[in-house]
């Protein structure tokens, strides 16, 4: 299958009829060109930097450099130890003779066990080295691109919050600019109070989708002149699903329409501008070094007012989310904490069961009607390798979206910010529901007597358990390259859907690559995913090394496959300059941890009296964490004033970046700038306007 589609690809992707250049160079264009430079940390991870290109990327190298000193060491070692008769097999599935090759087959106590002692260090060693150079390399990438003389309009700009309510006579936005023209005499330009959008938004969608149909009704009626010159132009009813009510004209009564809804736009507009404003604002400056200083400065000696951080894109930013007050994010922060930790229990505990069932044992205990079919060998083993990797999938395929709408509902302005903090759920969601949930839910029915009886031995029940679940895992990541990455290569199901779409939807281009767009590369699920396999291949690197060639072969199609994609398939939703990349080196080091723990809690298992050997591994982890976020975490939270001072190409043209942050619901429907001068310039005493 996966064979197939390669072929598939390679024959598919040139031709006309599927890709279009014009499509991709439309909608790049609106991306900054600095994107080629660093797509975010993507290119890092999955190597598609230049400077990157010629090294391996991160997991891969920690895999490939682990593996040189694991794989020829300890398969002699365990494969030659007779201790464990092979009828005491730890493996569940039809695999059990890669026992043979893991570190359930060295006997307990035995002196062979230091070499999986020594083996536990070099991986740990390997990846603080390689975290090191990487934290180093994203860090350059990120100080050239924020170098870059080109323009960029949220480097003029910072988001302030939090702000009071303003003196008796005295307008929001004229509080404003005398608050910061007083501090930056020099390079303040002017300020945009955010309004309350929610109506003149939902106007603006209005009017859009009434335009969208008459392009459509036009397309319509032109294509049929060509083939009967009388044509009677398009109709409708405009009831309920265009099934019932009065029959029209579409093209006179869409432009009916449209002339209707942009006197009501016009009118929403200025009642938002003037009534609507809320308690944040966006500042803009002339040097983008003033900027950057202001969005590290301390503006009030209370916390809880005037709060300043560096603004996002303008396509990031979320307008609802800007007027949240510092203690209802706070507040609603640590409700989400709470939804999301009650979310991972309870989901825990059906991934937990459908492990358990999900073997074939107890699927043939609960339905016994199931048992002439799974006697037959073929299909066993099919079952075996893939049923219970399936459900996991599936599971887990329910998250996403639920996640991006809790970090969303935190209040974070913008949408790299909510990706990131999307991506840590999820990343929690699957090591503590996926590794440690079937880690424990494979044994769940013959160990939950001795949990429940002794809770404290959930942490030797799941040492006891890591060897029984390699094979899962192995299968795990196998199944997840071999069609995961089959069906990224191809996008068999999305040129299905495309083609569809083209010939029975689509009427105009705009519709056709509206169909065609195949959106950005899915952070917020695709790192998480990533850092799942890392953490499984990472966790049994010493216990079954076997496991290292399935990561090496994940991670290095990865770096090929995700490289062609990230650069000629998916389209950036933003840019955020590698601000992911702390995050991937917090979950990475948190990978680590876990592996250390889990290897001292093995060890004692195997009752090896010099297992506390192992114990200042952690603690090592965590002095390098704390001296990695020292180090360098500074420059990804805000710039440095070295690296932004760099001399721009042109002198900005700042009238282009203030109406760049306009909503568009705000700058639509126009039919001249001139009514709406209060908003694009400073106001007067008496008017109270602002965008």
């Amino acid at each position: 299958m996966d064979i197939i589609k390669v072929v598939l690809f390679l024959i598919l992707r040139n031709q006309n009829f599927n890709f279009s250049p014009e499509f991709v160079d439309g909608l790049r264009s609106k991306c900054p060109k600095s994107v080629d430079r660093i797509r975010d940390v993507s290119r890092i991870w999955m190597g598609t930097a230049p400077k990157s290109k010629s090294r391996c990327n991160l997991a891969l190298g920690i895999f490939v450099f682990s593996g040189i000193i694991l794989l020829p060491v300890l398969l002699p070692v365990a494969s030659t130890d007779h201790s464990i008769k092979a009828a005491n097999t730890t493996s569940k599935g039809t695999f059990n003779e890669l026992d043979r090759l893991s570190m359930g087959q060295v006997g307990n106590s035995g002196p062979r066990l230091w070499a999986f002692i020594v083996a536990t260090y070099w991986v740990s060693v390997v990846t603080y080295y390689l975290l090191w150079k990487a934290y180093k390399h994203v860090s350059e990438l990120r100080a050239k691109a924020l170098m870059s003389p080109e323009i960029r309009a949220d480097q003029f700009v910072i988001l302030v919050r939090d702000i009071p309510p303003a003196a008796v006579g005295q307008s929001k936005k004229e509080q404003i600019d005398s608050f910061f023209r007083a501090i930056y005499p020099d390079t303040f330009y002017r300020s945009m109070v955010v309004t309350n959008n929610k109506e003149v938004n939902k106007i603006y969608e209005e009017l859009e989708g009434y335009k969208k149909k008459l392009a459509r009704a036009e397309a319509i009626y032109e294509e049929s002149k060509k083939t009967n010159p009388d044509a009677l132009k398009p109709s409708h009813k405009t009831g309920f699903l265009g099934i019932v009510g009065e029959k029209v004209d579409s093209i006179e009564f869409y432009n009916d329409k449209i002339k209707e809804l942009i006197q009501q736009l016009e009118v929403e507009q200025k009642l938002t501008l003037k009534e609507k404003q809320q308690s944040s604002a966006l500042v803009f400056f002339n040097k983008r070094v003033a900027a950057a200083s202001a969005s590290q400065n301390l503006h009030a000696p209370i916390v809880d007012r005037w709060t300043v951080i560096d603004a996002p894109e303008p396509r990031q930013l979320i307008w609802t989310n800007l007027p949240k007050t510092f203690y209802e994010r706070i507040i609603r922060q640590y409700v989400v904490y709470v939804v999301v930790f009650l979310t991972i229990f309870f989901y825990m505990i059906p991934i937990g069961f459908i492990s358990a069932l999900t073997t074939l044992d107890n699927l043939v205990k609960l339905l016994p009607f199931l048992k002439p079919v799974v006697n037959q060998k073929a299909i066993k083993t099919v079952l075996e390798a893939y049923l219970p990797q399936l459900a996991l999938i599936i599971f887990l395929a329910l998250l996403p979206k639920f996640l991006m709408f809790l970090s969303k509902a935190e209040g974070i302005p913008s949408e790299s910010h909510v990706t990131r903090a999307a991506s840590g759920k999820y990343f929690y969601f699957s090591v503590l529901n996926v590794f440690i949930g079937v880690t424990l839910g494979g044994t769940l029915f013959s160990s939950f007597k001795s949990i429940e009886n002794d809770p404290n031995s959930i942490f030797r029940v799941l040492a006891e358990s890591l060897p029984q679940n390699a094979t899962f895992f192995l299968t795990f990541v196998a199944l997840k390259f071999f069609v995961g990455y089959g069906l990224e290569l191809s996008r068999i199901v999305p040129l299905i859907i495309f083609h569809l779409k083209k010939k029975y939807l689509c009427k105009i281009e705009a519709e056709i690559k509206e169909a065609w767009a195949p959106g950005d590369l899915g952070y917020a699920t695709r790192f998480p995913s990533d850092m799942l396999i890392m953490t499984i291949v990472l966790c049994y690197s010493v216990i079954a090394p076997i496991i290292l060639p399935f990561g090496v072969v994940y991670f290095g199609l990865g770096w090929l496959l995700l490289r062609n994609q990230a650069l000629k398939v998916y389209v950036p939703s933003f840019e955020s300059y590698g601000r992911m990349w702390p995050h991937i080196h917090t979950r990475m080091l948190a990978t680590l941890i876990l592996y250390q723990v889990t290897m001292c809690g093995y060890f004692g298992v195997k009752k090896f009296a010099p297992t506390p050997v192992l114990f200042p591994l952690p603690i090592f982890s965590l002095i390098f964490a704390f001296i990695c976020q020292k180090k360098f975490r500074r420059f990804f939270v805000s710039p440095a004033l070295e690296v932004i001072s760099h001399e721009l190409k042109e002198v900005p043209n700042m009238d282009i970046v203030f109406r760049s942050f306009i909503p568009p619901c705000l700058s639509a429907g126009k039919s001249d700038d001139h009514q709406f001068e209060d908003a694009l310039s400073h106001v007067s005493k008496t008017g109270s306007s602002s965008v």
